[in-house]
């Protein structure tokens, strides 16, 4: 099994004030943006609902996603393999998303890093933002076969289809599109949530195979949500890891920087386990190369015609089905990454207030700031051993197009796959 990160050359740090960073690596060869500073027109979002306006924020997503434009990038650029890449899956929460973005500015090392947003609404407000941001380069990718610009078709919410309890002798009856393909508990799909899953694998797609600055990139890609909050030192932690993994954990090929177990009085632990991934405590924060990659999209099968909703749950069954060399998985004790997102759509809180739930994690980073910036890591615990439980199975997956779209996400990159 191949290691998760080759020693880039990255020093280590001789104390806990913020370090220096050092750049290392030999400049990944692609071709330059079409466009760095061209401002592309915003369509409002009032006037997105009619079928006219649709198809021009299709054109207006394809634009973009041929464009690829950095932002930041004659500042900050090129990208290297040393170069950070941190890819956000983003909705529609602001809130939360101003909160990880501010984390993100705080965070030591950024300016090394690239941040792709990856979109399933197009939203003008929610693109000033992320265009505003000058840390360090930015990119904004359209995930384009969303509910929003597939408003009443598959993969979006096709009037034809059948509804989620019908019964499929009703379903047959009435002659709804899909009425052959019901999940296992015999519930027909929901598109708010197939979407989810949809968006992950094609992000990771396009990111590791399509576009023009990252389809060689040999670094590591690390995976948010837009309802985290990151601790100042996460950068240094990768950076850590990236050092003494030959020596912790040389078939490691998988780190989760986040843990559900953890708190901030956890920071002191300065340490690692190394498990078997999980997907019900280690999916937060989740890091890996190409090479990683690489085998789980040749699994792309126990992916998607897994019938899950939940990517993470998919990707278990991957690993577990599939995969030959398991993920092997280096779980910072002291979680770096903060799940902040009570508002979501898993979540139905009556009072849910993100600013409240930030300031308290915010007072309780502070008080274990003395345990940032650690110098080494060590391993706490390692267990290389494959629970054998029964997987997880939720359903919402069962519709054969869902399946078809998703495959056909690894297919290789053309003009005609952005429609």
């Amino acid at each position: 099994m191949l290691a998760l990160i080759t020693n880039l050359g990255l020093k280590s740090h001789k104390d806990k004030s913020e370090p220096n960073i050092d750049s290392f690596a030999t400049i990944v060869e692609y071709d330059l943006p079409l466009s760095f500073e061209n401002k592309l027109v915003e369509v409002p979002e009032s006037q997105i609902n009619s079928e006219q306006n649709v198809e021009e924020l299709q054109q207006l997503i394809n634009s973009h996603n041929i464009n690829q434009k950095i932002y930041n990038f004659q500042k900050f650029g090129p990208v290297t393999n040393a170069t950070l890449l941190i890819t956000i899956q983003v909705h529609n929460r602001i809130t939360n998303l101003k909160h990880l973005i501010s984390s993100f500015k705080e965070a030591w090392g950024i300016s090394k890093a690239m941040l792709i947003f990856s979109h399933d609404i197009y939203d003008a407000s929610i693109n000033q933002i992320i265009q505003e941001i000058d840390f360090c380069m930015v990119m904004q990718i359209f995930y384009p076969y969303s509910i929003q610009t597939h408003p009443n078709l598959f993969p979006g919410n096709d009037p034809h289809d059948c509804p989620r309890n019908a019964s499929q002798e009703y379903a047959k009856s009435i002659n709804c599109t899909n009425y052959e393909s019901p999940d296992v508990y015999k519930h027909y799909r929901e598109a708010k949530f197939t979407q989810m899953k949809h968006h992950w694998w094609w992000k990771l797609n396009r990111i590791f195979d399509q576009l023009r600055a990252t389809r060689k990139h040999e670094g590591i890609l690390l995976l948010i949500e837009e309802d985290y909050y990151l601790s100042k030192d996460f950068i240094h932690i990768l950076r850590l890891l990236q050092m003494q993994i030959e020596q912790l954990c040389p078939t490691c090929n998988f780190i989760s920087l986040g843990n559900y177990k953890s708190s901030p009085n956890m920071f002191n632990k300065n340490a690692i386990d190394v498990k078997m991934w999980t997907p019900n405590n280690y999916n937060m924060g989740m890091a890996f190369n190409r090479t990683t990659w690489n085998q789980i999209k040749k699994c792309t099968k126990y992916f998607c015609d897994y019938d899950d909703y939940n990517y993470d749950f998919s990707l278990e069954n991957v690993n577990k089905n599939c995969l030959e060399d398991k993920l092997l998985t280096a779980i910072v004790v002291g979680s770096r990454v903060h799940h902040v997102g009570d508002c979501g759509v898993h979540h139905h809180k009556e009072k849910c207030n993100i600013d409240n739930i930030v300031k308290d994690l915010k007072e309780k980073l502070e008080n274990s700031k003395r345990w940032l910036y650690p110098k080494a890591l060590k391993i706490r615990k390692f267990s290389d051993i494959q629970e054998h439980k029964k997987l997880s199975l939720f359903g919402g997956w069962g519709d054969a197009r869902d399946r078809s779209l998703c495959r056909n996400m690894t297919l290789e990159y053309s003009e005609v796959f952005v429609k």
